[in-house]
C-alpha cells in the first residue's frame, strides 16, 4: 500500500498515470490515462463549470473518475450524478464508478471499503459517498455532475427546471458543480447558462462563486476523426471548410474526410453531435422540433441575416396572450420575398401598450393580422373583443385570419411558407430561437413523441409567425411606386 501511495501521491497522478481501471469502446479493461482535453479541463475548471463538447471525447469519464477520487480520498464527503433518465444514471454508475472502485487493489479497497454498495450509491467508510439519480433535490452535495444537460432541457424541461432549483440548491457556493452535454437545440437552460458563462468569458470578468466558467472542446482536437481515404466534397463542403479557415480552423485532409463521411450518416444532426465552434452547435434542430430542416436550409442558404428596413409599408402578425405572452411579427413583402424585419413579445400588458410600441418603433404600417379569436368577445365590464380593443387605441385595420381546422394545418401551412421567408438575425434573434424549439410534446411513460405540441415559453412566438402563413384574407397592400433591392441577389446587410 506504501508503494501505490508513493506512486499516486495526488489526484493528478492517479487521473494521469492509470490507478483507475476503465473499459474502452471496445468493451476491454484498460489503465484510464487522461487525453489532452480531459488534462486541460481538470487543471483549468473553476468551481462551477460547464462544458459544450462534441461526441465521445470522454468528459463523462474524467468528471466521475474525479468525482470518485474525491470520496476515497477526502472525508465526508457527498457526491451526486444527474442523468436525464434512471436508466442511463445507472449505466454511469455501473459502468464508470462502480467498475473502476472494484477494480482497484483489493489492498486498497479493504482500506476504503463501501459500507454500502447497491445499483445506486457507494458510501465509504471514510463518511463519503456518491450516488445517482433524475434530481437529487434531496440532501447535501459538495459534488454535482449534470450529464447530458441539454438533452434533459429538451426532452424534460419541468424536471430540467428542477435540477437547477432543487439540486443546484444543495450544493453551497465554492463547492462543485460540472454539467456537461452536446448541445440541443436552442431551447431550456442548458442554452442558457452557456450563453451567460460565454457571455462573462468574453468580457473578461473574474467570476464568483456562483458564476460558472464556459469550456468548449470540438471535434477535430480528437486525433481519433480522421480518415485515411479519399472523398468527394461537395462545394457546400468546401465552403464549410473555408468558412472554419475564417476562423483560424485549418483541418488536415484526413480531418475533412472524416468530417464529410460523418456528415453523410448524421444528416442534420452533425453540427450538433460534431460541432466545430460554439455556435454551429445550437443550429441544429431540437430532437422533435417541427421546423428542423426547414430551419437547416434557411440557415445554408443565408435567409438568417442582417436585413434592411425599407421605405415601404409594414403589417404585422400576432398571436394574442391574456396571461400568455403577446407576440409579433413585422413584415415587409419584396416580391416573392417575404422579410421578417422586427419582433415584439410582452405579456400581461393591454393594447394600449402594443399601441405605444408600435409608435415607437416608428414604421408605416398597413395591416394587422390577428388570429381568429380577435373577434371573440372577452369576459369583463365591456365584454368587447381583441380586434375592437386594439382599433380603439389606434391599432387598425385589424385583418382577423380565419380558424385553422386542425394544429398540423398550422404546422404544415408553415413549413411550406418557411422557403419564402428572410429573417432578420438580430432584431427576430428572440423569434429564430421559437422556430428552432417548436416541438413536440414527449411521452415519459411510453418514450415517444406525442402527436401534439408542446406549449411552452416557444409557442407563443411560432404562432405570431403562423398567422402570416394561414392568413387568407386581404393581402398586405402592395408597394408599387418603389423599387426595391431583392435579398436574393445579395443585399443582405443593413
Amino acid at each position: 500500500m506504501a508503494t501505490m501511495m508513493a506512486r499516486y501521491p495526488d489526484k493528478l497522478s492517479r487521473l494521469r498515470g492509470g490507478f483507475y481501471d476503465i473499459k474502452n469502446k471496445q468493451g476491454q479493461r484498460v489503465p484510464f490515462r487522461m487525453n489532452e482535453d480531459q488534462e486541460e479541463f481538470i487543471l483549468n475548471r473553476w468551481k462551477l463549470d460547464i462544458i459544450l463538447k462534441a461526441r465521445q471525447r470522454g468528459f463523462t469519464t474524467v468528471i466521475q473518475l474525479d468525482m470518485l477520487d474525491d470520496c476515497l480520498f477526502l472525508a465526508d464527503l457527498s457526491a451526486g450524478v444527474i442523468a436525464h433518465n434512471l436508466v442511463d444514471a445507472k449505466a454511469f454508475f455501473r459502468d464508470k464508478i462502480k467498475y473502476a472502485y472494484d477494480h482497484l487493489p483489493a489492498t486498497f479497497r479493504k482500506i476504503r471499503a463501501a459500507d454500502n454498495d447497491s445499483a445506486e450509491s457507494l458510501r465509504f467508510n471514510n463518511g463519503s459517498s456518491i450516488r445517482v439519480g433524475t434530481s437529487l433535490r434531496s440532501g447535501t452535495l459538495q459534488r454535482l455532475h449534470v450529464s447530458e444537460f441539454g438533452k434533459l432541457c429538451a426532452k424534460y424541461p419541468e424536471r430540467a427546471a428542477e435540477v437547477v432549483s432543487g439540486a443546484f440548491n444543495t450544493v453551497a457556493a465554492g463547492q462543485v458543480i460540472t454539467i456537461e452535454s452536446t448541445a440541443e437545440g436552442r431551447a431550456g437552460e442548458y442554452h442558457d447558462m452557456v450563453k451567460t458563462a460565454r457571455q462573462l468569458q468574453d468580457a473578461g470578468k473574474n467570476l464568483t462563486d456562483l458564476d460558472f466558467r464556459f469550456h468548449f472542446y470540438p471535434w477535430y482536437r480528437d486525433e481519433g476523426y480522421s480518415l485515411d481515404a479519399d472523398v468527394v466534397e461537395t462545394t457546400e463542403m468546401r465552403e464549410y471548410f473555408s468558412k472554419l479557415a475564417v476562423f483560424g480552423i485549418n483541418l488536415t485532409k484526413g480531418q475533412r474526410a472524416w468530417y464529410v463521411k460523418k456528415a453523410e450518416q448524421q444528416g442534420e444532426k452533425m453540427k450538433q453531435e460534431f460541432p466545430s465552434t460554439p455556435d454551429e452547435a445550437f443550429e441544429a434542430s431540437v430532437e422533435g422540433a417541427y421546423f428542423g430542416p426547414q430551419m437547416l436550409k434557411m440557415r445554408a442558404q443565408g435567409r438568417i441575416c442582417r436585413i434592411p428596413v425599407l421605405d415601404i409599408p409594414v403589417y404585422t402578425t400576432w398571436d394574442l396572450g391574456v396571461g400568455d405572452a403577446m407576440t409579433l411579427c413585422f413584415w415587409q413583402d419584396v416580391g416573392m420575398e417575404r422579410r421578417l424585419i422586427d419582433y415584439y413579445e410582452n405579456s400581461g400588458e393591454g393594447f394600449n401598450h402594443y399601441g405605444a410600441e408600435l409608435t415607437r418603433r416608428g414604421y408605416n404600417y398597413s395591416e394587422h393580422f390577428m388570429p381568429h379569436d380577435a373577434d371573440h368577445r372577452r369576459l369583463g365590464k365591456d365584454a368587447k373583443s381583441a380586434r375592437q380593443h386594439a382599433e380603439e387605441v389606434g391599432i387598425k385595420p385589424v385583418r382577423v385570419v380565419p380558424r385553422i381546422s386542425s394544429e398540423q394545418d398550422g404546422i404544415d401551412a408553415s413549413r411550406a411558407y418557411l422557403p419564402t421567408v428572410w429573417i432578420d438575425e438580430e432584431r427576430c434573434a428572440r423569434l429564430v430561437d421559437c422556430l428552432d424549439s417548436y416541438r413536440k410534446e414527449w411521452d415519459d411513460r411510453l418514450s415517444v413523441w406525442k402527436d401534439k405540441p408542446l406549449h411552452d415559453q416557444f409557442s407563443h412566438g411560432y404562432k405570431a409567425f403562423e398567422t402570416a402563413a394561414v392568413r387568407k384574407t386581404a393581402k398586405p397592400k402592395a408597394a408599387t411606386s418603389v423599387v426595391v433591392p431583392s435579398m436574393s441577389v445579395g443585399f443582405r446587410r443593413g
